[in-house]
């Protein structure tokens, strides 16, 4: 089969697409041919050595992916050969195939595309742990989104308005801010060309916000956590900007406000159960129509290097996918 490996950690540039064995279904396993995988982020990171997990070498990138059960482990009882699914990988989803453990495969509904589903557990899920579990979003209440045309951005627009609240999108251009206000957000602000510390003063009559999505980093975090309102929570998601801001700790005593972490992929595998549940409600609004998720772009397997690099620049407008196979739907 063919595959994106890593062999060494360096410039993204230096990965290579590969043919290389086919893998099989080891005990608690199953084996999926790769319809579709999502590019994140992270994956950039993680082959260049920078991210806080390293994965022994060689290695194929990619930890989402969706496409069909193809083969199935001993110990393995509610998963068939045949069945649409999408699944957390860890790495291996930049390839035709890949094994995964079971628990962390789930079918997918009829309605679903492989497409759609290969971008959706990550970025979805993360969103609705961030807002639901951290932030305990109350229906009423105003959420500001940092880079709000990203992938996880798009996500939690349309999480934040399912659950309620009012949503502020911040992006750096106007088509972004066009597409954020297709996802449902309710004020856009333009923080290339505008002000945001005043855009926000304006928007909520100098309240400020209660709950921040950041999943940017860099110098726009401490302008969102002055700009909280009395026992706020800023949700750190991730460092797209590059730079890990040095927060003054003073702002939170004056604020009364929380700085929270969020990181989805540790809640999941510490609470398979509670993740389960999350992930079914988050089917649910997907098959009433509350969520659409938004891919901004396809790419075929042997483009994946100009797909990585839309998402490493930070010009992905919502999910950038690798198709493995032409059958993708």
């Amino acid at each position: 089969m063919r595959a994106v490996v890593c062999r060494q950690f360096a410039p993204r540039a230096e990965l290579r697409l590969d043919t290389v064995p086919a893998p099989s279904a080891a005990e608690g396993q199953v084996v999926l041919r790769v319809e579709a995988g999502a590019i994140n982020f992270f994956d950039g990171l993680m082959v260049e050595g920078k991210y806080q997990t390293r994965p022994d070498l060689p290695f194929t990138p990619g930890s989402e992916a969706a496409g069909t059960v193809v083969e199935v482990g001993p110990g393995v009882a509610d998963l068939q050969p045949g069945a649409r699914v999408l699944a957390f990988t860890g790495q291996g989803g930049y390839g035709e195939q890949v094994a995964v453990d079971a628990s962390r495969v789930h079918p997918i509904p009829d309605a679903m595309s492989f497409e759609q589903a290969a971008g959706f557990l990550i970025t979805y899920a993360t969103s609705h742990h961030a807002l639901k579990d951290r932030a305990g979003l109350q229906a009423g209440e105003t959420v500001l989104v940092l880079g709000a045309a990203g992938g996880v951005g798009i996500t939690a627009i349309e999480i934040a308005k399912r659950m309620g609240a009012r949503v502020i999108a911040a992006a750096s251009t106007d088509e972004k801010l066009a597409i954020c206000r297709q996802r449902g957000a309710d004020e856009t602000i333009n923080y290339r060309t505008g002000d945001l510390r005043q855009g926000l003063k304006e928007l909520t009559g100098g309240r400020g916000v209660d709950v921040v999505y950041d999943p940017v980093g860099g110098p726009a975090t401490e302008t969102a956590l002055r700009n909280l309102a009395v026992n706020g929570r800023h949700l750190v998601i991730g460092f797209a900007a590059g730079d890990i801001p040095r927060i003054p700790l003073n702002l939170l005593l004056l604020k009364q406000s929380s700085l929270i972490g969020v990181f989805w992929g540790a809640f999941a595998k510490a609470n398979p159960a509670r993740n389960a549940a999350n992930l079914a409600e988050l089917m649910t609004w997907f098959e009433d129509g509350s969520l659409r998720p938004h891919i901004g772009a396809v790419y075929p397997l042997d483009q994946f290097a100009e797909a990585l690099d839309v998402v490493m620049e930070r010009q992905a407008q919502g999910k950038v996918i690798l198709r493995m196979n032409t059958t993708a739907a």
